[in-house]
């Protein structure tokens, strides 16, 4: 996503209407107001609604709409945080024993059939907290493999390959300034299939 994006869904914006401009409230909040850095759970609700919005089409309006219900209804202060999260083409839902609730209408009942790709990507502790995240390094979601992995604990949250903890970014740059796939793969004990991956994740962070 794009550093402007991210900025909207955390500080929010202006937008212009026929007599004026109107406030755009943000959807994620730092755990400190007047600290300027995002937590590592505010990476994964980034990471989640950007999941909603590009790859479900979650109107911007009915993942607002869920926010408020989940917070109001059902005590969740932080839905995208949830493992109990689900979504299908256009709807967001919440999973619980008392059945499956379609958030982004208020509750009501959902059907069955519900897509959870982008939340395999992510892995929680045993308290339902985010741990780590595999986020996508290309457009096709369902087929993306999972070998960039972001960790809070690991090179200080940036990506990195996970099976050797090399960072995506230096992959990349060797890559860059010339260096075969093999020569690169050959040096850190990687297979050539996750020095690509390293690739195409920083050039689709590049392009976002």
């Amino acid at each position: 996503m794009s550093d402007a994006t991210l900025q909207s869904w955390v500080s929010g914006r202006a937008y212009p209407v026929s007599q004026g401009t109107r406030w755009w409230a943000g959807l994620l909040h730092r755990p400190d107001p007047q600290d300027g850095r995002l937590s590592f759970s505010n990476l994964i609700e980034a990471h989640v609604l950007l999941a909603l919005r590009k790859q479900y089409k979650v109107k911007m309006k009915s993942v607002r709409t869920a926010l408020d219900y989940a917070r109001e209804a059902l005590g969740e202060d932080r839905v995208l945080l949830s493992p109990q999260l689900r979504v299908m083409p256009g709807n967001l839902f919440l999973e619980r024993l008392e059945g499956l609730f379609n958030l982004g209408k208020r509750g009501q009942e959902a059907m069955p059939e519900i897509l959870a790709a982008y939340l395999e990507r992510v892995e929680w502790d045993r308290k339902g907290l985010p741990t780590r995240m595999f986020p996508w390094t290309r457009m096709d979601y369902l087929d993306a493999p999972r070998s960039v992995m972001i960790d809070p604990r690991i090179a200080f949250g940036r990506p990195i390959l996970e099976r050797k903890a090399i960072k995506t970014a230096t992959v990349a740059e060797r890559f860059k300034a010339g260096e075969s796939i093999h020569d690169i793969a050959e040096d850190y004990d990687l297979e050539a299939s996750e020095v690509e991956e390293a690739i195409r994740y920083e050039a689709l962070a590049a392009a976002a």
